[in-house]
């Protein structure tokens, strides 16, 4: 879900309690993640932007390579020889509840009206020159915006959200599109939301200009990065 502070509802510093799952910010005296770890006994967190390890309330870090599944889920990764052999490959993955999944062909959350957009977004997931692009982040990562431009936050989270439909080392088959959905609901000025049904075609054609002009395409003629 978005990184938002559950109680400050804070973008900033923002921990995941391993325990309850549950966001909290900061981890010193007196902040939100310290005082949930005294209250309640729940001591490993996940800074949600640095991906690192703490043990709370004693305040230090954990290295352990058996977490390593779970920064995998949070930030999952894709080399050009794995994106290549995507759908040259037919086999499933297993869950943590036992149940097995095609990387790829999993479900989205319904938050509550966003069936709309999550349709949407499964089909484009499985247009193969689309999806390659947005797997490799390094193929988005360094281009220019101009300051402030909000935009490209369309582009980053759908390609966090590709990298988590396509990951083969989910712990769920499904993947929640709450942050994805955020970024439209902003970048859309509201034209788009969660709470009420939208038209499908009408986001599809609004979603892919918005996602040619962030990556440097115009009205007129000139290619984005992706075609």
């Amino acid at each position: 879900f978005e990184k938002l502070c559950s109680i400050s509802l804070s973008h900033i510093n923002v921990y995941a309690c391993l325990v309850c799952g549950k966001y909290f910010q900061g981890r010193g005296l007196k902040s939100h993640a310290y005082i949930h770890s005294v209250q309640l006994s729940h001591h490993v967190f996940l800074n949600l932007h640095t991906l690192k390890f703490y043990c709370l309330p004693d305040n230090y870090e954990i290295i352990d390579s058996s977490l390593e599944d779970i920064t995998y889920v949070l930030k999952p990764t894709f080399t050009a020889q794995h994106i290549a052999h995507l759908d040259k490959q037919a086999k499933l993955s297993r869950a943590y509840d036992g149940t097995t999944y095609l990387p790829g062909i999993v479900g989205l959350n319904n938050i509550k009206a966003n069936d709309y957009a999550n349709a949407v977004l499964q089909a484009l997931s499985n247009v193969p020159p689309l999806r390659n692009y947005f797997l490799e982040e390094e193929n988005y990562r360094h281009i220019q915006r101009p300051p402030g431009d909000i935009m490209f936050l369309l582009v980053q989270r759908f390609g966090e959200l590709m990298r988590k439909l396509w990951n083969p080392r989910n712990f769920k088959a499904h993947v929640s599109p709450h942050e994805m959905l955020q970024a439209v609901v902003l970048c859309s000025k509201k034209n788009f939301q969660i709470t009420k049904q939208g038209d499908g075609v009408e986001f599809l054609s609004w979603f892919l200009n918005a996602l040619h002009a962030a990556l440097g395409g115009t009205k007129r003629k000139k290619k984005s990065e992706w075609g």
